[in-house]
């Protein structure tokens, strides 16, 4: 690495620190609208999503929304307030079941629609929410998301939607908790003639009305609030079909009309990302929707079907490496980190925000597994531990429950390593590839918690592993090896450990690799020889001090 690049990357290291530290940042006084958004409300919990409809106009001109959600719902058990969540500025302007005006007490961002008829369990019913307004314009997309209202180099306008933690009820009325997937859905966006608008699933009818077209898109798997968006442009479309494990996989790319040539080559990284991840996590987890990466304004976002990109068309993160190993710049991060959230964030999906870490650790690592497949299992463990760099140990990765508060930043760059230094504990490459195949198996299509697959890899790899995801995931210690060589013998604890942990290292003592089994207390071992060379394996990501 050239003395350039070094002081470039920890630039843009701590530029990446600073900006997830304001927007991650540690929050501990929550309000009641953070539990009406982060908690399962009773209002919530009595009915249960089967079916959107959004259907909107989009007036570029005026950053201006306006329109419907028809929202159908399975009655779980008896009551009649519904809440729903759209975020001001917007407004809800009226509520309708079976042609009733129904009245609605607005609190905040939560809205509680009184229904007239009765919710009888087992029912299938529908509301229609109208709603229209200026929505939240995003202030640094994707982290502090709303709608980017941008424009082309030639004039254009150039939309589209971001909204991860934020919400998706920043731009849309809908039920904004992720426990509740919606089982399907369909998106109605009218816009000017001369856009083109690109949202999840398959493109299912344009319909031209004056000067407008509407552009409606049908999602048949269930996919999570924030997954669903909007992207409005002046696109084209090139696809290809990928041979998969699924059978055939239509693969679309939209992008700007400008960069219809570049995209042709630089998306190759596309189907590679396809062909490594259903590898390493089994089949892409929906064929049904197709696969698109859409151009957007800004970096890109891992919205289901229809992954975004702003990457410049550059290598690496914005032509720079994580790692600093030279590794990230073999692929474009963008492409294979986003699209490596279908399987973990879109297939597997958090029901709580504070367990936001099983998207982006397992996602992050991801990275890690491209290369493990195109360039060997050393070119992926150089680049897991080079990132190492990055982590802040700041605070937990797990965040609070029920306020819709996710942990730290460290989720990325420390969720992968936890997962790294678990992959050499197993002591099995394809035992733990059909792990990772296993978690999208059992939990296909399906919002999960932290312990859920804490249980499951603990299940599958025979090791209790309660007090490894404790010291890793709950706190911010990270564990030290102390160790000393006094003429033939060697002395080793741990350190900086809460109770009951216990995990083995591997290292090597002249030369041959050993494991030792450190504990609290001091343990020892009697070498060889006097002055013995010893090393710890760095793919278990420990701290170690020789005393």
């Amino acid at each position: 690495m050239t003395k350039q690049f070094f002081i470039i990357s920890l630039l843009f290291s701590f530029s990446f620190a600073s900006v997830n530290a304001q927007l991650l940042s540690e929050k501990t006084n929550f309000t009641r609208q953070d539990t009406l958004r982060g908690s399962i409300t009773p209002e919530r919990a009595w009915w249960d999503l089967t079916y959107y409809h959004l259907d909107i106009t989009v007036n570029p001109d005026k950053k201006y929304i306006s329109g419907k959600n028809t929202i159908q719902y399975k009655v779980l058990e008896n009551n009649s307030v519904m809440q729903i969540d759209l975020q001001l500025p917007l407004k809800i302007t009226k509520a309708i079941q079976n042609n009733k005006e129904l009245e609605i007490k607005h609190d905040g961002n939560a809205h509680f629609i009184n229904l007239v008829d009765v919710q009888n369990p087992n029912d299938i019913n529908s509301v229609d929410v109208y709603y229209e307004g200026h929505p939240k314009e995003a202030v640094k997309a994707p982290w502090d998301g709303g709608i980017s209202w941008a424009k082309d180099k030639n004039g254009n306008h150039f939309i589209a939607s971001s909204c991860q933690g934020l919400g998706a009820s920043v731009w849309w009325p809908c039920k904004d908790h992720m426990y509740d997937e919606v089982d399907s859905m369909l998106i109605s966006v009218n816009v000017p003639d001369h856009l083109t608008n690109v949202s999840n699933g398959r493109l299912r009818s344009v319909e031209q009305t004056g000067d407008t077209k509407t552009y409606t898109w049908i999602v048949k798997n269930p996919i999570n609030n924030y997954g669903v968006n909007i992207n409005i442009g002046d696109y084209v479309n090139f696809s290809e079909v990928y041979d998969g494990e699924g059978g055939n996989l239509d693969m679309n790319y939209y992008v700007l009309r400008d960069n219809l040539e570049k995209a042709k080559e630089h998306f190759k990284d596309a189907p590679k990302m396809m062909k490594a991840f259903e590898h390493w996590f089994g089949q892409y987890p929906f064929y049904a929707d197709s696969f698109k990466l859409v151009e957007v304004p800004y970096l890109g976002m891992e919205h289901q079907s229809s992954v975004t990109y702003g990457n410049q068309y550059k290598k690496g993160y914005l032509g720079n490496d994580w790692s600093g190993t030279g590794w990230g710049l073999k692929f474009d991060y963008i492409i294979i980190h986003e699209a490596g959230h279908e399987w973990f964030a879109n297939n597997i999906t958090y029901k709580d925000a504070a367990d936001m870490w099983i998207h982006e650790g397992f996602t992050c690592y991801s990275e890690s597994l491209f290369l493990d497949y195109y360039y060997g299992k050393k070119a992926a463990s150089e680049y897991v531990i080079g990132i190492r760099r990055n982590i802040e140990n700041d605070r937990p990765i797990i965040g609070f429950y029920n306020v819709n508060k996710e942990g730290s930043s460290d989720m990325y760059f420390k969720g992968a390593n936890i997962l790294h230094t678990l992959r050499q504990l197993i002591e099995d490459d394809e035992k733990w590839r059909q792990i990772l195949r296993g978690l999208n198996r059992t939990f296909y299509h399906q919002t999960v918690t932290t312990k859920q697959i804490e249980d499951y890899i603990s299940k599958e790899t025979g090791i209790d592993l309660t007090e490894y995801f404790n010291q890793y995931l709950r706190t911010i210690k990270i564990p030290t090896l102390e160790y000393k060589i006094e003429n033939k013998e060697l002395k080793y604890r741990w350190t900086n450990i809460i109770d009951k942990f216990d995990m083995p290292v591997q290292v090597t003592i002249n030369g041959k690799e050993e494991w030792l089994f450190p504990k609290a207390d001091w343990k020892t071992k009697t070498l060889d020889t006097k002055n013995a060379t010893f090393e710890i394996d760095p793919n278990f990501y420990i701290n170690s001090k020789k005393l």
